[in-house]
């Protein structure tokens, strides 16, 4: 399975902020959207999410000869900003999400093997998640999402503000949801990409371009790189 962005084009008024965007995505990698704040990482999520209009271009899925159109459902989100019910408890929250999507979740788990997954501390179960960490927010988004189980998962510098220790149990989460869909991570952070993700792909005025990681070793390659999330930065 393939995602493709088929010639996308974003402009807000004069300024054009995605510019013939026309790249494919294999199932079973995160690539790394690399990119400086600005650039227009969160517009192509919110494109791709039908969160924003865009002015041309389509995503489909492609399976050999077979094209899928992208559905809403397709489509997980993590904002780097996790939003959760504050008036619900974690195990309220997942449970009503799973019986809202009852008829659409393959081999459903119960709620703790859930929240043992992602490391939800059992003590934190039954509190309303206004008393939660950033980080325990950030999972518990990150929780619904896989029980969804979509095709595409997008997300939006999910790491930004967490300790050491919860962003290292995240990669981890991360690495092992890969299998069976394209996850695309949003990031201005090249180390975190490297560490991450099996792919790299620089948002460079407007236009996705391939890197090879590689020649990330090169000292004057990275620099190379660098000055291009500058220049995407200030265009």
């Amino acid at each position: 399975m393939e995602f493709v962005i088929s010639h996308l084009a974003k402009s807000y008024g004069k300024h054009q902020v995605l510019t013939d965007v026309d790249f494919t995505f294999e199932e079973g990698k995160i690539y790394g959207l690399l990119g400086r704040n600005g650039a227009g990482k969160t517009t192509l999520f919110n494109c791709i999410n039908s969160d924003t209009e865009y002015n041309s271009g389509s995503f489909y899925f492609c399976e050999g000869e077979e094209k899928t159109p992208l559905r809403a459902e397709d489509i997980g989100y993590v904002l780097s900003t996790p939003t959760v019910p504050d008036f619900m408890t974690g195990r309220e929250f997942v449970k009503f999400f799973m019986d809202i999507h009852a008829d659409g979740i393959r081999n459903p788990k119960s709620i703790d093997e859930y929240m043992d997954y992602v490391m939800i501390p059992k003590d934190m179960r039954d509190c309303l998640m206004k008393e939660y960490s950033h980080g325990t927010r950030n999972k518990m988004q990150m929780l619904v999402n896989i029980v969804a189980s979509p095709r595409l998962m997008l997300l939006d510098e999910p790491l930004t503000s967490l300790d050491v220790v919860v962003a290292e149990e995240m990669k981890d989460i991360l690495r092992k949801q890969k299998d069976g869909r394209v996850v695309i991570f949003s990031t201005h952070l090249l180390d975190i990409a490297l560490d991450l993700c099996d792919e790299i792909v620089l948002l460079n005025h407007g236009r996705l371009e391939p890197v090879d990681k590689a020649n990330l070793d090169n000292e004057n390659f990275k620099t190379k790189i660098i000055e291009a999330l500058k220049d995407a930065d200030n265009a």
